[in-house]
């Protein structure tokens, strides 16, 4: 679940303040940031107020910070506050010198990205919707009123497609014939520093934006670490996540400028993801009449926030030819594992450790992983069935060694867990 493009953001919630007014994109990322924030409370995902600062290192830059704030105010965000240089040495005294002034926005949030796509699949299973894995979407032929779909792991009909295939949504239009959109990779390579970094940088820092998008940002992760990234490089192959050492080089040159303390810091790892920009200035959201058919594409780096507002958009979009299609009226009730460093987890839970002792036995030491949670993952309604998935359920194999000490074990579960499947299904043959 959300192993592409979901998988790779910087894990903020966005309040929307620098978006351009009047767009698509503008009006979802609001509406969106009130919804999924409410709904991360609902269902246990770990959200964290550290709020923001762009900071401006030039005149040009302080001049810039107004139309921000004028912008912000436009997007109906009304709490920004232009800053002095001194009151940012305050606030963060380990950022680098120069700073001419900035622009705080305090209602930003860091979130744990990786459980939103987990906790919305596994509401959409309970309300109906099935899955099919691993099924690369081969062509798609129309007759009357339904789709013929091939794919890698059979056929499937369907009456209506929405499709949400991020870097490959352009893809899927051209199977029927739409040409306007083309998806441009755009590359975003990061660099994630180790716990004992989290202390030198109390907000997200932003730069001033830039037409090839919002920069390097320094940011606190709800995992406990120090994020720096991401890079915008354009790319052609859409599977190209590569690192490179023109990354690392460009952002560690960042870093200095940005919080030079930083940089004597242990690196805990770095990855890349791919955000699906495109020849289009805005999202792309459009029904196609005569074809039921929506594409949903150019979805940028706002999507993680955007998301239930897009959702309820590709609604309202269907209702308007099909006024008979309801939203579910109210899901059954959500809980995610509590996975922020700044939140009681498992291992730190007596209560919950004596009813069962397994979430006393640690796996992961690097991120304090337990048994029992593991296991939770691997049983889950949509469980997970790899080894990068069960780390983002979990954050195993995430921390310092990167899963150097815990791999063998972690791997013995998986097998043994496995195992048990195939003789319990067996027996009820």
């Amino acid at each position: 679940m959300g192993a592409g493009t979901s998988k790779a953001n910087t894990a903020i919630l966005h309040t929307g303040f620098d978006m351009k007014p009047h767009t698509l994109e503008s009006d979802l990322v609001s509406q969106g940031y009130r919804l999924l924030l409410d709904y991360a409370r609902e269902t246990n995902i770990c959200v964290e107020q550290t709020g923001a600062i762009l900071v401006a290192w030039t005149q040009d830059e302080v001049a810039e910070l107004a139309n921000i704030q004028k912008n912000a105010v436009e997007n109906g965000y009304l709490n920004s506050r232009l800053l002095e240089s001194d009151e940012i040495q305050k606030l963060e005294p380990d950022l680098g010198a120069g700073i001419l002034g900035g622009l705080e926005i305090p209602d930003e949030f860091i979130i744990d990205p990786w459980s939103v796509s987990v906790a919305f699949a596994t509401q959409a299973q309970r309300a109906g919707a099935e899955f099919k894995f691993n099924s690369e979407v081969l062509s798609i032929e129309q007759s009357p009123n339904v789709f013929s779909i091939q794919t890698s792991n059979g056929n499937i009909k369907s009456t209506y497609i929405i499709n949400a295939a991020g870097l490959y949504s352009d893809v899927i239009d051209r199977y029927l014939g739409f040409m306007e959109l083309e998806i441009h990779p755009r590359r975003g390579e990061l660099i994630v520093f180790d716990k004992l970094a989290r202390t030198l940088v109390n907000h997200i820092i932003l730069p001033v934006p830039t037409k090839m998008g919002k920069g390097v940002l320094v940011s606190p992760t709800i995992f406990g670490n120090i994020m720096l990234g991401p890079t915008a490089v354009d790319v052609k192959d859409k599977e190209d996540r590569s690192t490179t050492n023109e990354g690392i080089n460009y952002l560690l040159q960042k870093g200095e400028q940005l919080a030079p303390k930083l940089l004597t810091e242990e690196i805990t790892t770095m990855y890349t993801g791919l955000r699906a920009a495109s020849n289009q200035p805005d999202y792309f959201i459009k029904r196609r009449e005569k074809a039921q058919y929506i594409t949903v594409g150019g979805i940028r780096s706002t999507g993680l926030t955007a998301s239930m507002a897009i959702a309820k958009y590709v609604l309202k979009l269907i209702q308007e030819v099909q006024p008979g299609l309801k939203e579910v009226a109210e899901h059954s009730p959500l809980k995610m594992p509590v996975l922020g460093e700044a939140f009681t987890r498992p291992y730190q839970d007596a209560d919950t450790i004596s009813k069962n002792p397994l979430y006393g036995e640690i796996i992961c030491h690097c991120e304090h992983v337990s048994k029992g949670e593991i296991l939770d993952a691997l049983d889950s309604e949509l469980p997970a069935n790899t080894l990068s998935g069960l780390s983002r359920r979990t954050r195993a194999c995430l921390g310092r060694c990167q899963g150097f000490y815990c791999y063998a074990k972690i791997e013995d579960i998986l097998k043994q867990h496995s195992e048990q499947k195939t003789s319990v299904k067996s027996s009820q043959r």
